[in-house]
């Protein structure tokens, strides 16, 4: 730690504290995540081995937070990660006013996906089996609050519609406060499920456990009367309840809803919260830590995806 000066604390989960601070000898500002191990008999938590694992696998990946050093400190280690501005969750409390459409779209900042805590290495194979009490309960897919152990990558991009959703309308979707209440929000809005609308909803382990009324869905018109309907097309493509029938990460960026007028905001104008600060402050501050002299075609995923959904004046 002897080469690092504390600069503030950023926030606790359940197994650290993260600090934000500078490497003496660089000047860089790095996150320290310390983690402190209640027996040291007992070692590094899984939780913890599992997501260095996880950083290590897919370090290059410029959409996640870079894991740029681990070392023992005291009674247990630390993790030094790249340090970012703020979080997502920061952005929508902290704003002023709603983000605008265009600023929902923003496609030339830094966003990159932290905390791997409970993040597992993903394998096709179906027999593998998982744990089902994964990611925040408001963001959970309904086939893990049914308890299934077997699942895909539709869990995240279900967890992605859940984001998409509490931006447009800057309030979270689904708030559940416990895994029931969690799933009769989500038959709240999306109806019922059947087996005509779930066909892999009876082999769920905890089907017939708990039964619902039936109900009809809600039309997404009524639950965000101020999205715009493309943005509606695409949320009802994550909101799915068959996971393999949700919408592909790649084919939602490529989704008309993002090469439709309002085009998507430079992230020089995002609003970008200080931390610990209840007011928004807006992007042009930070244009420096946004590198906004960044070319554009740098900042979309493949021009060649893109092309076919540009009007060209």
């Amino acid at each position: 730690m002897d080469q690092y000066i504390i600069l503030g604390r950023i926030g606790e989960g359940a197994h650290g504290i993260v600090f934000k601070a500078k490497n003496i000898e660089t000047g860089e500002t790095v996150a320290l995540k310390k983690v402190a191990l209640r027996r040291l008999d007992d070692g590094i938590p899984n939780q913890a081995l599992r997501e260095i694992k996880a950083l290590q696998e897919i370090e290059e990946n410029p959409h996640v937070v870079k894991l740029k050093a681990v070392f023992p400190h005291g009674a247990g280690f630390v993790l030094v990660f790249e340090y970012m501005l703020s979080d997502l969750a920061e952005v929508i409390r902290n704003a002023q006013q709603p983000l605008t459409q265009a600023q929902v779209k923003g496609s030339t900042g830094q966003l990159k996906i932290a905390d791997f805590g409970l993040a597992r290495l993903f394998s096709s194979d179906d027999s593998r089996l998982y744990s089902h009490q994964v990611a925040t309960r408001w963001y959970r897919a309904p086939e893990l609050l049914y308890g299934a152990r077997r699942y895909d990558e539709g869990v995240d991009l279900w967890a992605v519609g859940c984001i998409f959703a509490e931006l447009l309308n800057n309030s979270p979707l689904f708030p559940g406060e416990n895994d029931i209440e969690q799933l009769c929000c989500v038959l709240r809005i999306l109806g019922t499920p059947t087996q005509h609308t779930w066909p892999e909803l009876p082999e769920l382990p905890d089907y017939n456990k708990i039964c619902f009324k039936q109900k009809p869905p809600v039309p997404l018109e009524e639950v965000l009367p101020d999205a715009p309907p493309q943005s509606l097309q695409l949320l009802r493509c994550f909101l799915l309840y068959p996971s393999r029938e949700r919408v592909r990460a790649a084919q939602a960026l490529v989704h008309p809803y993002f090469f439709t007028a309002p085009l998507p905001a430079h992230h020089s104008e995002l609003p970008v919260p200080q931390r610990g600060s209840r007011m928004a402050r807006q992007g042009p501050q930070h244009q420096h830590d946004f590198h906004v002299e960044r070319p554009v075609e740098k900042s979309v995923v493949d021009p060649e995806l893109v092309a076919p959904y540009v009007v060209w004046g």
